[in-house]
């Protein structure tokens, strides 16, 4: 663990970021029905546990309110989502819409994500029910037809432009930013993953303390940034020095001036990731208060570098010196050293845990 300080005034304890093997995880599996089309992905795996997010498209008649059931076929079992209320008895799993997402249109598409455990294998689920009506295409990949059908229009894809700050989120809480560089594309991964992150980070401190953090909706604030890559890489960089205290450095200070935030912030505990850095220069770190991340960290809670208990720990760590706390030992079992590379096999000590709800961002535990 290094540390250095940010020339802004933000203290960082550095996370090193070396590369890791390759995520574990399966391709989206897409299926085409008569009513419905549904897509599952396994978003991310470790040993025991996964993630995964479900999207799913209402091809029939509008719908106020739906059901989407399935039944998993290795024992899995879901342990905690989002954007829908899900619950399983036995094999059969029952994911019930909430109130922003009810309604769907004809080719209205939501989507919901959730972790789960398994033992032994994890395959997809064969089949889907909305509204007790079966998506009858299944998962698997929609084969190309012999002669190919008349389509409809598609609905195009559309890359965000220059973001107006959103609705202020109530004091109290987690704020969490991706900022895209102008010459990086849009990609739905990024603000999903980096959601997914920061809820395993609130799960495991209310497993940890009895108490956590609340986190606004939406999770993350997608911001567009006013500059491509190559400004956050080489602005504002001290000769010789880590590239990436740049990235991160000229991230933080553009959140704080578009956004109005302080460093610190007693309104609200923040958290940045940048899709920038230059090749082989990854990093970022944390201070109380502020948590910021470079692109290694952004890929990773997109599911596209390594492992995810590795971004889950790290996402712990950071904010645990975004609560205030200093590194430990490297080989102390707690997630403010090294060992947080073992997550979730880590735990934060009474002391810890005395200083976090006795901390600047106490009052923020419920």
């Amino acid at each position: 663990m290094r540390h250095q300080r940010f020339r802004g005034g933000l203290a960082v304890a550095m996370v090193a970021t070396a590369a890791v093997a390759a995520a574990v995880g399966t391709a989206p599996a897409s299926a085409a029905a008569a009513g419905c089309r549904v897509s599952y992905t396994i978003s991310s795996q470790w040993q025991g546990g996964f993630g995964a997010n479900v999207t799913v498209t209402n091809l029939g008649d509008p719908v106020d309110g739906w059901t989407l059931r399935w039944s998993f076929a290795s024992g899995q079992a879901v342990t905690q989502a989002w954007n829908a209320t899900v619950t399983q008895s036995g094999a059969a799993v029952t994911a019930v819409s909430v109130s922003h997402n009810a309604s769907l249109a004809t080719g209205a598409t939501t989507s919901f994500g959730f972790n789960g455990s398994w033992t032994g294998a994890n395959p997809v689920p064969t089949s889907f029910t909305l509204n007790n009506t079966a998506c009858t295409g299944g998962v698997g990949p929609t084969p190309t037809p012999t002669v190919k059908p008349p389509t409809p229009n598609p609905t195009p894809t559309v890359t965000p432009g220059p973001t107006a700050p959103p609705a202020t989120p109530p004091a109290g809480t987690v704020r969490v930013f991706w900022l895209r560089p102008t010459d990086v594309p849009y990609d739905q991964r990024y603000p999903d993953g980096i959601a997914n992150v920061v809820r395993e980070a609130q799960r495991y401190y209310k497993q940890e303390l009895g108490k956590t953090f609340t986190l606004n909706n939406p999770v993350v604030e997608v911001v567009t940034g006013e500059h491509d890559s190559n400004w956050y890489i080489n602005t504002n960089c001290t000769p010789g020095g880590d590239r990436y205290w740049c990235v991160v450095g000229n991230m933080h200070q553009e959140l704080m001036r578009r956004f109005g935030i302080r460093n610190p912030d007693n309104r609200w505990l923040n958290v940045g990731e940048i899709s920038a850095e230059e090749p082989g220069q990854s990093g970022g770190g944390a201070s109380t208060g502020w948590v910021v991340l470079s692109g290694h960290d952004a890929d990773g809670a997109a599911g596209i570098n390594g492992p995810m208990n590795r971004w889950y720990g790290g996402m712990v760590h950071e904010i645990g010196h975004g609560l205030g706390l200093p590194d430990s030992t490297s080989t102390d079992g707690t997630p403010m050293s090294g060992s947080f590379y073992n997550y979730p096999n880590t735990h934060f000590t009474q002391a810890q845990k005395s200083a976090i709800l006795n901390g600047p961002y106490g009052s923020f535990f419920s």
